[in-house]
């Protein structure tokens, strides 16, 4: 008896041990089977934000740029809400998304200032030459981040940003 306790004791506390680490692992996925949460930017020049999935809802908001991030924060059918650098909500047709990354430079550092700047950097290193500096609300093409710092275009200029410093990258988020 004393050596099955110890071991039914070990069996539970692998039990609950890998049950933990699925449920860290355990990624929320909408309808289409991507993950959810996730940035994409807008594939359309013009794009109607709306208040519901259709086209059937009243349109809140229009966006006048292609390649500004969002993030897709659910999904229905075809349709998909998302959320953009100002926090301002709606849901918008999968068809006039792109899975092109894009971010937004510091966009709650807007109107702080003159001398306010995202510096872009030569190597992802805090104390690589800096090749650029962005202006806060400036849109960059993400090519890939590390989990601190993301590559990115803007201009014709392709340097480093500090990861924290943009909004269109999770923090921690590494992809190529």
């Amino acid at each position: 008896m004393i050596q099955i306790l110890p071991r039914a004791l070990l069996v539970a506390c692998l039990s609950l041990g890998l049950a933990a680490h699925a449920g860290a692992q355990a990624v929320s996925k909408g309808s289409s089977g991507l993950p959810l949460p996730r940035f994409v930017s807008l594939k359309a020049k013009r794009v109607n934000l709306r208040i519901g999935p259709s086209t059937d809802y009243a349109v809140s908001w229009l966006y006048l740029k292609s390649g500004l991030p969002v993030e897709i924060i659910q999904e229905y059918e075809n349709w998909r809400r998302i959320r953009d650098a100002d926090g301002t909500e709606g849901w918008v047709s999968q068809t006039l998304l792109s899975g092109e990354r894009t971010a937004v430079a510091a966009p709650w550092m807007r109107g702080n200032g003159d001398n306010v700047y995202v510096t872009m950097r030569q190597d992802s290193l805090p104390n690589a030459s800096v090749v650029a500096k962005l202006e806060p609300g400036v849109v960059v093409k993400l090519d890939e981040c590390n989990g601190n710092w993301c590559r990115v275009e803007a201009g014709g200029v392709t340097g480093w940003v500090n990861q924290g410093e943009i909004w269109g990258a999770y923090p921690g988020e590494a992809f190529k």
